[in-house]
């Protein structure tokens, strides 16, 4: 007996030991079944995709990675063999033309710029030159800017100028021993040192006292602007980039001289730029326009400061034009101000009842009503303003220049045919301007005698001339219309086709933007348009109308643009092939298709639900690189084809996705609560459990749902991370929103709360844990809805608006603008002004109903936000506050409309989750939502 009880306890011991062993593989397996969730750290690690570029013989691809939070690099691949390289903290690659080099911008490390709190303290960037062949990397710190010659031999770039073991030489100049000479200053104005790299011998040449440098198209020179420490020695200079002792030619040579703007003409080989002579604080004072050709041994003057309109002076900061011909150069003139005129000479002695001396101290505006610009806008735009070049036009046939633009047409565009330019004017309506938005008047400049003539007026909609100056294009009231020059005529392009050219779902008060133009036809002989579905193909001599995409996308809903290959072509040739994007508007898929010029019908290339994005085509090959995402799928660069036929991934960049409980999204549909079909996308937690009830967060803003196949940036920001609340047990929901004009509020209202009823019919969403959120527009939404509706536990609003009667009234701070134009005819859709419609003001503003609130709120906002003023929610704050309803207000200081600083982006992100948790998950509440935070410095 007891042989056998043994016996008996042995196997039971056994068979135990056995179950446990099962059961620590099962749960084993269900452990590796669940995917883990996200957290703040996993977010800082999670990278973007910065700067891809395709050398231009197709074989090679190199981009830049740079996670939320530290140091980036950049990736150089092989598209012909397995071999890739990695630049630590590299930036913005270039490749050399014959992809034999690829020089890039290197970041300092995040530790050493965040221990530095002033910009100036911070450290500089350096430069990366990485060898193909061999994987060699040169590296330099200290690197102020980079250019790779065109034929690939050589390499500039410039050091910067607080690099202290790099100090230039002293200038060199003749001696002088007179008094004049010993008393002169140092400049502030002072060049680097340039070093100019032949990348065939890797020998350099050091030229002190460069402020800006260019080589031209050819590389037979590099010309470069200088200016040393005693202003004695500037001017410019080229080298002559073919001879073996790069000998320097000085082109123009003189003291306290500043040269700007180097610019070359293609196809001239011709070198033009700007001289000035700095004064005693060394500003530039008025200028002359050079042009050096290298046939000849100095530049030549050929817009002198004497040469300047009456009351006009051509100015140090301007824009040089080349028109690709070579034969004009645009530049511009601008009016004397007050700054031009030379300080007299302050008396030493102070007088304390001197009135004069003191009103000069004054600081203060006037506001007068009858002012064309309120005083906010004239201040933010005031420094543009104050050093605009007004174009104007030098023929280098005749050598003559003709001034384009004035102060009554502020715009005249650079053109390159040889007879006309486009203008616009803004002059009339720039008073009301603040309640209607932009609009302009448009005309023809002759770029031979200046003169012009209006074909257009109070347009806002765009305006483009054709390539070789024979048509204007421009959009107008729904139609698109085209002027002849020649024969003056004008044509409604659009009138007998029967569809729309403009945005048919225009939800705000101001006149439907059109759909788009997609380039002109070789000898202006045609021009593409868009409906919202297809492309036309419009002959300009008789406006004969071609569907080349052959109404295959309005009968499938697909979306088709055209992605340009060359950015340099002005238009397309006859037959040429088109690739096109294809967005599905009821399926939110993006394909590719092509298409041809002067046919009608399309060839489907790829397309399946994923988000296809066109990057870039090789400039010499027949390959392009553009990205593939969805939701789950992060947007890394793929390679393929013009056919797309041999596609394959190049990069990947974040495969630690797969680890996470990422989630699903999906397309929702329902109807708004007076009967409008909307969309929605719906993103299931990860793990997800059929049948199960979770908490939900709504995101929205206006339109959603073409957020299906997007892979949701990781990123610590004012928006909440989806995935991150998707593996953390969330669903999370993001809906349309359609408005109707004078109700903005309860438009949200009646799209939002149905399409949240539908999660909670689909057993998807526990009606008791939802909340609400959006940021700006999204916000007000957000604060508004819940004045309607008791159907959230918990609400967060970032810069809302909580008063449209004080916000009508308000100033954007970026640009100065009153915020009246935005309730007349943009996003606030009231559609009238606060005396027109003041119970439309009222009844969509949440503190006039906010004692309806049950809902806790949390507000976000910067006290810098420079689009809608703070003090917004301070009033919904303060109102909820008189109220006893729950409400806390999250204020960032010296912070704008979205956080910039990262500690304040990690705190709101944090306090974000810690209100859902404790609402919508029951957790403890955390201190700050208790007790508050005491103020302190």
């Amino acid at each position: 007996m007891d042989e056998e009880l043994g016996m008996t306890m042995t196997m039971n011991k056994i068979k135990r030991k056995q179950t446990l062993a099962l059961l620590f593989f099962f749960f084993a397996a269900l452990a590796v079944g669940q995917k883990k969730p996200l957290t703040f750290t996993d977010i800082m690690k999670f990278k973007q995709i910065e700067s891809p570029v395709i050398s231009e013989d197709g074989n090679w691809v190199a981009y830049g990675t740079q996670p939320d939070r530290g140091d980036g690099e950049v990736k150089v691949h092989s598209l012909q063999s397995k071999t890739a390289y990695t630049v630590a903290r590299g930036s913005k690659p270039v490749f050399s033309k014959d992809a034999r080099w690829v020089v890039m911008g290197v970041k300092p490390t995040a530790v050493e710029v965040e221990k530095k709190e002033k910009e100036k303290d911070k450290p500089k960037p350096g430069m990366a030159l990485l060898t193909i062949s061999s994987g060699n990397i040169f590296l330099l710190p200290n690197i102020e800017s980079f250019v790779i010659s065109e034929d690939s031999r050589w390499l500039a770039y410039l050091k910067s100028k607080d690099d202290k073991k790099t100090d230039p030489p002293k200038p060199d100049a003749p001696k002088d021993t007179s008094a004049q000479s010993k008393s002169k200053k140092k400049k502030d104005v002072v060049g680097s040192i340039l070093i100019l790299r032949d990348l065939q011998s890797q020998t350099e040449t050091a030229i002190p006292f460069v402020v800006s440098y260019a080589f031209d198209s050819t590389a037979h020179f590099l010309a470069y602007a200088v200016a040393d420490t005693l202003g004695l020695a500037n001017g410019v200079c080229v080298r002559d980039l073919g001879k073996k002792e790069l000998s320097e030619q000085m082109l123009l040579r003189r003291e306290n001289v500043s040269c700007t703007h180097l610019t070359w003409s293609n196809a001239s080989g011709r070198l033009a730029f700007i001289a000035a002579t700095l004064d005693d604080k060394e500003k530039p004072g008025p200028a002359s326009l050079y042009v050096w050709n290298p046939t000849e041994a100095t530049a030549s003057e050929i817009v002198g400061v004497a040469a300047a309109p009456t009351g006009w002076i051509l100015p140090s900061k301007n824009e040089l034009v080349w028109t690709k011909d070579g034969k004009r150069l645009f530049f511009g003139f601008r009016p004397l101000n007050d700054s031009d005129k030379k300080e007299e000479k302050k008396d030493s002695t102070l007088d304390v009842f001197d009135s004069a001396a003191l009103l000069k101290k004054r600081e203060m505006d006037v506001w007068n009503w009858n002012d064309p610009r309120i005083i906010t806008n004239q201040k933010k735009r005031w420094k543009d303003v104050k050093d605009q070049a007004y174009r104007a036009v030098y023929h280098v046939d005749n050598k003559k220049f003709i001034a384009l633009a004035d102060s009554s047409l502020p715009v005249v565009e650079a053109s390159e045919n040889s007879n006309v330019a486009i203008g616009r004017s803004n002059i009339p309506y720039l008073k009301s301007m603040t309640w209607e938005g932009e609009f302009n008047d448009v005309y023809l400049v002759d770029l031979n005698n200046g003169a012009r003539q209006q074909i257009a007026s109070h347009l806002d909609g765009p305006v483009y001339l054709s390539p070789s100056g024979k048509y204007v294009l421009y959009y107008h009231d729904k139609r698109w219309f085209l002027f002849g020059r020649t024969d003056k005529s004008l044509r409604n392009l659009t009138e007998y086709i029967t569809v729309a050219f403009h945005d048919e779902e225009d939800d705000t008060p101001d006149p439907p933007s059109a759909y788009g133009f997609g380039g002109w036809v070789d000898d202006d002989r045609g021009l593409l348009l868009y409906d919202k579905y297809d492309i036309w193909q419009i002959a300009t001599e008789s406006g004969e109308p071609l569907n080349i995409t052959n109404g295959i996308g309005r009968k499938g809903e697909l979306t088709f643009r055209v992605q340009k290959l060359d950015p340099d072509a002005k238009s397309f040739k006859d037959d040429e092939r088109l690739l096109l994007s294809a967005y599905h508007n009821q399926k939110k898929y993006t394909a590719f298709y092509a298409a041809t010029i002067g046919k009608a019908g399309v060839e489907k290339l790829v397309e399946e639900p994923k988000r296809f994005t066109f990057l870039s085509k090789a400039k010499r090959a027949d390959k392009i690189i553009y990205t593939r995402q969805s939701y789950t799928e992060f947007p890394d660069i793929w390679v393929s084809d013009l056919n797309l036929k041999s596609a394959r991934k190049v990069s990947d960049v974040n495969p630690q996705v797969t680890d996470f409980a990422w989630g699903s999204a999906e397309l929702v549909a329902w109807s708004s609560i007076d009967g409008k079909p909307l969309q929605g996308v719906l993103i299931k937690p990860g793990n997800h459990e059929p049948g199960k009830r979770y908490p939900v967060l709504v995101y929205f803003y206006e339109l959603s749902s073409q957020r299906l196949h997007e892979f949701n940036q990781v990123v610590i920001n004012h928006r909440p991370c989806f995935p991150f609340y998707a593996s953390n047990g969330y669903a999370v929901f993001l809906p349309d929103v359609r408005f109707d004009i004078g109700q903005p509020g309860f438009s949200t209202t009646k799209c939002v709360v149905p399409g949240v009823q539908k999660l909670i019919d689909m057993g998807i969403a526990d009606p008791k844990a939802i909340a609400l959120h959006g940021h700006s527009w999204g916000g007000y939404g957000t604060a508004f809805m819940i004045t309607q509706t008791n159907m959230f536990a918990a609400a967060i609003a970032g810069a809302p608006v909580g008063n449209m009667t004080s916000a009508y009234n308000g100033i954007r701070l970026e640009s100065g603008l009153a915020r009246q134009f935005q309730y007349e005819q943009e996003q606030s859709r009231i559609g009238g002004s606060l005396w027109e419609y003041p119970e439309r003001y009222i009844e969509n503003s949440p503190v006039f109903h906010a004692d309806k609130i049950k809902t806790p709120l949390l507000i976000e906002f910067g006290d810098e936000d420079e689009a809608v003023p703070w003090q917004q929610g301070v009033e919904l704050y303060l109102t909820m506050r008189r109220l006893g309803k729950p409400s806390w207000l999250l204020q960032y200081r010296n912070e704008p409309h979205h956080l910039k600083k990262y500690p304040n982006k990690l705190d709101y992100s944090i306090k974000f989750k810690e209100f859902l948790d404790h609402y919508l998950k029951g957790t403890p509440p955390p201190d700050w939502l208790t007790k508050g935070v005491p103020y302190s410095e």
